[in-house]
């Protein structure tokens, strides 16, 4: 279930990357971020009642799954990252319509 929304996250991103107003653009870049958010998520492996990698090391025979700290500390850069991203795209966005009066970008040549 989650691999089709990935997909459709995907495509929606990259079919409002490719339309020309800068909104959509904006919005083509958060889907995108999301949908790799998921697929890192969903490739980890992650598991809901796995035991922090933190906790005092238990027997062998009890030991529950851990759950990897590494896709998580991907996941939380990766939305750190997109969110600056976007806030950059949306400091242009608006600057460019202070200067121009468009957000479409067929009108700004």
């Amino acid at each position: 279930m989650l691999s089709i929304v990935i997909g459709v996250l995907y495509a929606v991103g990259i079919f409002f990357l490719l339309r020309r107003s800068m909104v959509r653009i904006i919005l083509g870049v958060l889907f995108l971020g999301n949908a790799t958010n998921l697929l890192i998520f969903v490739t980890a492996g992650l598991k809901a009642n796995g035991q922090p990698s933190f906790l005092a090391k238990t027997a062998e025979a009890t030991k529950p799954a851990l759950s990897d700290s590494l896709p998580q500390a991907l996941i939380l850069t990766a939305i750190v990252i997109s969110f600056g991203v976007v806030a950059y795209l949306l400091t242009l966005l608006r600057k460019t319509h202070e200067v121009t009066g468009e957000s479409d970008l067929d009108r700004l040549k």
